[in-house]
């Protein structure tokens, strides 16, 4: 069975931030991602995870240039904003965003500054996530496919520098999602749900069937979490019907 993470970028919004905490935990999330908490203080992010009982699972950097040429400076402030939240919440994930760019030095700008990252994060345990996105979304983002992450992953040569894997993303690039996902389950670190198309519920109307995802996963012994990045099609909670066999009773929030 899935171990499902809410999304609070995404999710929850009828109710503020640090509210989102204890309507997640209510529902039965024991986890919860936030790609920009930087709105809020790091004691303020981090009391909310301490009072809900949530697991602190992913922050992205506050910067999306990790591939881009010149503005390396930028991206290792990011490293040490996110460090900062990552120490007071005790999250052991964050994702480096590559950035728009065309830029021939593109993919060594990227190596080096993971390899950098890779020391600054490993004092504290912390993994660097790297995760391709689709191009219509984001037109001109420098990783898009999962063989570029994996190649990216290998030229820096760290352990603790992994993939994020987005089904939303990779079924609107790759497909193949089973097999890339059995083919790459060693520097898999995270995992992300959305139905496609419209990036909402990843429930059955999609054109992905997440229960036999779900199961195959369950046969590779992945562990890890599954988060929620998806944005409810109406309220979060009615929308979380999906989850019931994972877990989540909407209901409880009440």
């Amino acid at each position: 069975m899935p171990k499902l993470a809410a999304n609070f970028s995404m999710m929850f919004h009828e109710v503020e931030m640090l509210d989102r905490f204890g309507v997640a935990a209510r529902v039965g999330f024991t986890g919860a991602e936030i790609q920009s908490p930087y709105e809020h203080t790091a004691a303020e992010i981090a009391g909310a995870y301490r009072d809900s009982g949530l697991e602190a699972v992913l922050f992205n950097l506050p910067s999306m240039v990790g591939a881009v040429p010149g503005r390396e400076a930028e991206f290792d402030r990011g490293v040490a904003r996110a460090l900062d939240y990552c120490r007071a919440t005790g999250c052991r994930q964050v994702h480096c965003l590559a950035g728009t760019t065309d830029d021939a030095r593109a993919e060594a700008t990227f190596v080096a500054n993971l390899r950098r990252a890779s020391a600054a994060v490993r004092p504290l345990g912390v993994r660097l996530l790297l995760e391709p996105l689709n191009t219509r979304d984001m037109p001109g983002y420098f990783l898009t496919r999962t063989a570029d992450a994996r190649r990216v992953i290998d030229r820096v040569g760290e352990d603790n520098v992994f993939l994020q894997y987005d089904i939303y993303h990779m079924q609107i690039m790759e497909g193949r999602l089973a097999e890339t996902i059995k083919a790459n389950l060693d520097v898999i670190s995270h995992i992300q749900i959305a139905g496609v198309p419209g990036r909402h519920e990843p429930d059955t109307s999609q054109e992905v069937h997440y229960p036999f995802l779900f199961d195959v996963l369950d046969g590779l012994g992945y562990e890890r979490w599954v988060a929620c990045e998806y944005r409810p099609a109406g309220g979060t909670l009615a929308g979380l019907e999906w989850a019931r066999p994972y877990g989540i009773d909407p209901a409880r929030a009440r």
